[in-house]
């Protein structure tokens, strides 16, 4: 399908918007009046322009406060139109967006609306111009798309459709059923947005919170098919208002669009993708350092062995049980501080994957690989963390492990394996990095969760392929200056007996977080505990948190070296979540 953005979704000025859609791959465009004002451009320069770069405008808009008002306002609201019309010959635009008045002089009197809507499109059809009424959530008096419809109906005029919009839809709780009865060649424009589910004004929520779908909570996807069921055939069209979106680099935004709209129609069962290849776990964590030294002393205390080294690179393999750590000093000669900088994620078609990645515009990375290196499918995700899909252990496809030689030391055997990954984002990514795991790898999001950081709020949303799968937990920085590149970020890995492991970091000299004496004051006021069971975490530093349904998570943070540090948890009961509520503690620990 046909599909175009509006221009309000993106930042800069009107050319900056009009070349960001046409490279992101959009077929049109709507252009909002505003742009249009501010533009230095004639109309003809605009059209003109958008041709240029292979785009159509779509949709014109907004119309406002046009129908169900007293007579001598609405002949002022004509001679308006008229303007407008002319304008719109002048753009190449055919198509107008008229929202249901908010304004104080309307009535509610459906048949005047409908009596002054087919007036209106009267003088848009001596332009060649269509008009598609929408129903504002807000509106005065026509709040909902089936209100809107019965008026359209009434007024029964072929320049006269609906625009259906999934935010005013979704956002009263509308029920999308009723889309099918309207007829397709009368729903003259779709809009599409999501949106988190807040409790709110709905015109403050609109205004400001609204994201591409699938960023969301709206059933965005469910909508659609009824409005295909309709017989619709137009553009599949974003109107997002979203303040950073306006802030953010425009041809980024642009193609997380187009990257929403394409995971949209696969949903919509519209749209066939290379299937997603669910990732079974993570293969490796990636550090990039220029001073291993730190960090090798950090993991030997944790009771890692390197156990291996790059046959043509300089990266150490450090391995215990099934976690395994990588040491990448490419970047020595120049400071760098340790970052986590790649993931392996452990995938039954990496090739498969990769297709996956292309179709949804997941950027590849160059591969650098010797003769000998064993080939591996890497993309950039939007922090610009190296994402890599691998195989482990498998005799029938390539594994990566035999790219290192075995030291003389052997690996580590405890139980140990990567339980979350947690990457901190740059404030204008976070809704786009949350596409593009649950659209590219087929990670499904938990629910978004606000966190009192001491100088700001902190923003988390987790994503997991299944109970045994890899987890994913993006936080947002509080602040546009924290911007996640300097943030620390952390690997957490699972242990079957927490208490055992900490007492063998202490002994090997492993620096731990401190962990204020008020929190297990608290502590013992929110739980019961064994005896005894509460001054063992006192002594040595463990957070604790419990569920609804009576499952337990049992953690522990590593001090920071560089940019990162590391988690031990141990999850019991089906505990599923990460420790939320002792966020605060932990981030204020690391504060000091």
């Amino acid at each position: 399908m046909r599909k175009s953005i509006a221009t309000v979704c993106l930042s800069g000025t009107l050319t900056e918007k009009l070349t960001a859609a046409s490279r992101a791959g959009f077929d049109g465009v709507e252009i909002f009046e505003n742009d249009l004002l501010a533009s230095p451009l004639a109309p003809e320069e605009i059209a003109a322009r958008t041709t240029d770069l292979g785009l159509r405008i779509d949709l014109y808009q907004p119309m406002r406060d046009i129908e169900a008002v007293p007579e001598e306002l609405f002949a002022r609201n004509l001679r308006r139109a008229r303007h407008k019309f002319e304008l719109m010959r002048r753009l190449g635009a055919d198509t107008v967006l008229v929202c249901s008045s908010v304004s104080p002089h309307a009535v509610d009197d459906d048949a005047l609306a409908a009596e002054q809507l087919s007036r209106l499109a009267d003088l848009a059809r001596e332009s060649g111009i269509r008009v598609a009424y929408e129903a504002l959530a807000w509106g005065r008096h026509v709040s909902t798309y089936d209100h809107a419809w019965r008026i359209v109906r009434a007024a029964d005029h072929p320049a006269l459709g609906t625009c259906l919009d999934s935010f005013h839809i979704l956002s009263r709780g509308s029920d999308p059923k009723g889309i099918e009865d309207i007829p397709g060649d009368k729903i003259f424009f779709l809009q599409l947005a999501d949106a988190p589910l807040m409790a709110m004004d709905v015109l403050q929520w609109s205004r400001h919170y609204r994201c591409f779908p699938g960023q969301g909570g709206f059933d965005v996807a469910g909508l659609l098919r009824h409005v295909l069921d309709a017989g619709y055939d137009g553009p599949l069209s974003l109107e997002v208002f979203n303040d950073v979106f306006r802030q953010a680099d425009a041809g980024r935004t642009a193609l997380d669009g187009l990257r929403s709209l394409l995971a949209l129609e696969e949903n919509a069962g519209v749209l066939p993708l290379p299937a997603p290849v669910i990732p079974s776990g993570v293969a490796f964590a990636e550090l990039a350092t220029s001073d291993p030294e730190p960090v090798g002393e950090l993991l030997t205390a944790l009771g890692f062995t390197r156990s291996g080294r790059h046959h043509g690179k300089p990266v150490d393999l450090w391995e215990q049980g099934e976690a395994r750590v990588l040491v990448n000093t490419a970047t020595a000669g120049r400071r760098t501080d340790t970052t986590l900088a790649a993931v392996g994620l452990e995938t039954t078609d990496p090739a498969a994957s990769a297709r996956r990645a292309e179709a949804l515009l997941a950027p590849a990375l160059p591969k650098h690989h010797g003769a000998q290196d064993v080939p591996l499918e890497s993309i950039a995700a939007p922090d610009g963390t190296e994402v890599l899909f691998c195989a482990t252990g498998r005799p029938e496809l390539p594994d990566w492990t035999d790219d290192f030689a075995q030291t003389a030391e052997p690996p580590a055997t405890a139980a140990l394996t990567i339980d979350h990954l947690a990457l901190t984002q740059p404030w204008h990514h976070f809704d786009e990095a949350v596409l593009f795991h649950r659209t590219v790898l087929g990670l499904s999001p938990h629910d978004t969760v606000e966190l009192a950081d001491p100088y700001g709020l902190f923003r988390s949303r987790a994503l997991s392929a299944s109970s045994d799968g890899p987890r994913l937990v993006l936080n947002l920085a509080p602040t546009p200056e924290d911007d996640g590149e300097t943030r620390a970020r952390h690997v957490a890995f699972a242990v079957d007996d927490i208490v055992s492991a900490v007492r063998r970091f202490r002994a090997a000299g492993a620096g731990l977080l401190r962990v204020p004496a008020n929190y297990y004051d608290d502590l013992e006021a929110r739980f019961d505990f064994r005896e005894g069971e509460l001054e063992t975490y006192r002594e040595l530093g463990i957070l604790y948190d419990r569920d609804e349904r009576g499952g337990e998570f049992r953690h522990c943070y590593t001090e920071t070296v560089g940019h990162v540090f590391f988690e031990f948890v141990q999850r019991s009961g089906g505990y599923a979540g990460f420790g939320a509520a002792n966020a605060p503690i932990r981030l204020a620990a690391q504060r000091r």
